[in-house]
């Protein structure tokens, strides 16, 4: 199984991080569409010659009409130590994101409590719990400015917890939804069901090597993306 647009950008005994495109799915659902993971237990069983079922556990996952790093992991010991540094937040994760609305301040940090509506598989953001939802979850991440063309401002953002949809609601709730995210009040959807929301890419110690590991998976070959290019900046 081939996929000119997936690139395996780091592998070991232990973890395999692969640049998913946007409009794929980390794990199955319900339309049975070819899944990430489908993919990438494919090439670990071509590559190696694996000649039973591949085991790879999924820690993590972006939203479909997103693209970026994501990561695997291939033995169950590396599966529970990732799944631990995400939960402890150790995991420093960094994303690209695309806006025609200029952000102000152009460097801050926004909080809020986000609420799920699973039968609309969509997010609301609020300023507080409130009694209606009192199971609102708190919401952090950090933004800056790093760069703008002709009305387009590309924000390198960093979540500091891991909602869904966090980045997309968050940066709606301000009045700056991502280019082509009609879900959450951008007025025009992408050609292709994408948006500009990238994970660009992710930090840690690595669970068994105990070495500090970054992966980084360059921005989709897209219109907008291509006219900021590879940003170049120390610590983007």
């Amino acid at each position: 199984m081939v996929h000119e647009a997936i690139k395996v950008l780091f592998e070991d005994n232990h973890l395999l991080a692969v640049a998913k495109p946007a409009g794929w799915l980390v794990h199955g659902d319900e339309t049975g569409d070819e899944s990430l993971l489908d993919w990438a237990k494919e090439y670990i069983k071509i590559r190696y010659q694996k000649p039973g079922a591949v085991y790879l556990g999924v820690i993590h996952r972006i939203d479909r009409p997103v693209s970026g790093v994501v990561i695997f992991a291939r033995t169950s010991k590396a599966l529970e130590r990732m799944n631990e540094l995400f939960k402890k937040r150790e995991v420093e994760k960094t994303y690209w994101a695309i806006t025609d609305h200029r952000p102000d301040p152009l460097e801050g940090t926004l909080t809020d409590y986000l609420v799920k509506d699973n039968t609309k598989n969509m997010v609301k953001a609020l300023d507080r719990p409130s009694r209606r939802n009192p199971d609102a979850k708190k919401s952090v991440l950090n933004y800056k400015l790093i760069a703008e063309i002709d009305k387009h401002f590309l924000l390198k953002v960093n979540p500091i917890t891991g909602r869904s949809h966090q980045i997309r609601v968050q940066l709606a709730k301000k009045g700056w939804p991502i280019i082509g995210d009609v879900k959450y009040g951008h007025k025009t959807p992408n050609h292709d069901g994408s948006i500009y929301l990238h994970c660009r890419s992710m930090s840690f110690v690595h669970p068994i090597k105990k070495e500090k590991v970054t992966i980084t998976a360059n921005s989709p070959k897209l219109e907008f993306w291509n006219w900021f290019g590879e940003w170049k900046e120390e610590g983007v």
